[in-house]
């Protein structure tokens, strides 16, 4: 049964309860902050140094994060590091490290950080999960870390797995609450079918989910979407100022991005949709100035694509004919088709609130599919057991082969969706 607030609470010991009486007020009124001073969103991280990181003094702390995680033009890190009632003792870094250069599917490796000397364990590397061994000696372990919205970023994964390492060491989880670009309102996608479980997707969820990071770490816990959570004494520091209809451009944030190729908020926005083009005999534009918001084959019409693209009339959006060549880069190292020229579309997303970027995926896949001449129709699905836990479902593949209209395949999502949507509201805070 899904936990309520009061519940949720209850878990926790009586000199947590103590320790903490006023975040338990801002987890209960959460839902009611409109506005801050400053006139932007505050961040988790934000509140909880307003507050003299009250959580974590006297507490050896872990800390999972990556180069998102600032107060201002200062790092988490080396903030926590002028706290003198804080001993910082280890980092954790997820994919693209601690610094968030590394490429895509690249390993990160232990080490330590040049700056504050202390050790920096992997979960991108031998391990995906924090081992007895990493967690030893802490008192806490603190995520923060800034999520895209999309079920196939790997942060979220990271997320649940180092929830159940802190459930088997007996330490509180605190997560430091951050927007969802998105917005908290846009539900779209195939929810993930068991089968199709993976680390780009673990969790029975559409791939727009429209949760922030907390509330995604509250829902994991209170449906028991992995085992032994029932016992984490899990704390959300909420955000102040965020509402669900706030899109990144909304909270007056500066966009930092989360990872290489996803260098500005509108590559973020088309992400979950142009994503699918991992798994075809094409580019999703990395390696190229608009990775995620341009798509391509070495094979196709440019030109024809557009006009077919745009006759659809698609909301937020439109395309434009291109042709681009991928080159090696920082954060995109030998790209696929590198060297090469590539035809296809630029999406110029033209109204952010209306652009629906999974059912734009859905067209861009098919308009490629049945344009493709016919000795590359079926090699254009390249990696179909990619696609397949890309989408959450392998159903998406057979669809595109016997030709079924994109606006069947964005229907057979929706009763699913609905379902989740009602799903997730007992673990709303905004």
């Amino acid at each position: 049964m899904p936990a309520s607030r009061s519940t949720f609470s209850s878990r926790r010991s009586s000199w947590w309860i103590a320790a903490n009486g006023l975040l338990l007020s801002l987890l209960v009124l959460a839902g009611c902050f409109t506005s801050v001073p400053s006139g932007r969103v505050r961040t988790g991280a934000e509140v909880l140094a307003a507050r003299h990181f009250d959580l974590l003094q006297g507490k050896r702390v872990g800390l999972i994060v990556n180069h998102t995680a600032r107060l201002d033009t200062m790092h988490l890190i080396d903030r926590l590091m002028t706290e003198p009632e804080v001993h910082l003792v280890a980092l954790f870094a997820p994919e693209h490290g601690l610094r968030g250069t590394a490429a895509a599917g690249e390993e990160i490796r232990d080490g330590r950080d040049v700056r504050t000397g202390l050790p920096v364990y992997s979960l991108y590397g031998a391990t995906r999960k924090p081992t007895p061994e990493m967690l030893a000696g802490l008192d806490v372990l603190v995520f923060d870390l800034q999520d895209v919205g999309a079920r196939c970023y790997t942060y979220i994964s990271t997320l649940g797995l180092a929830m159940q390492a802190a459930a088997e060491a007996g330490i509180p989880f605190i997560v430091l609450d951050r927007p969802n670009p998105l917005g908290g309102e846009l539900l779209s996608g195939f929810v993930l079918e068991p089968e199709q479980a993976s680390f780009v997707g673990l969790y029975p969820i559409p791939l727009v989910y429209g949760l922030t990071i907390g509330e995604l770490a509250r829902m994991i816990q209170g449906e028991r979407l992995l085992p032994g959570l029932e016992h984490l004494e899990l704390i959300v520091v909420p955000l102040e100022g965020w509402r669900r209809s706030m899109q990144w451009p909304d909270t007056g944030l500066p966009w930092r991005p989360p990872s290489p190729n996803l260098p500005t908020f509108e590559a973020a926005l088309a992400y979950p949709g142009t994503v699918f083009f991992e798994a075809v005999d094409g580019s999703e534009g990395r390696g190229t100035d608009a990775p995620f918001l341009q798509v391509g084959t070495p094979w196709a019409n440019a030109q024809a694509l557009a006009d077919t693209l745009n006759a659809r009339r698609l909301p937020g959006v439109r395309f434009e004919p291109v042709t681009f060549t991928p080159q090696s880069r920082p954060g995109a190292p030998h790209p696929r088709y590198e060297g090469r020229p590539l035809h296809g579309v630029r999406l110029h997303i033209t109204d952010r609130r209306t652009f629906r970027p999974v059912v734009t995926g859905i067209h861009l896949l098919h308009a490629f599919y049945h344009q493709a001449p016919p000795a590359f129709r079926d090699p254009f699905i390249q990696r179909p057991d990619w696609l397949a836990r890309l989408a959450g479902t392998d159903q998406l593949y057979e669809w595109l082969r016997n030709g079924a209209a994109p606006e069947t395949i964005v229907a057979s999502w929706e009763k699913e969706v609905e379902a989740f949507r009602q799903r997730r509201r007992p673990y709303l805070l905004y």
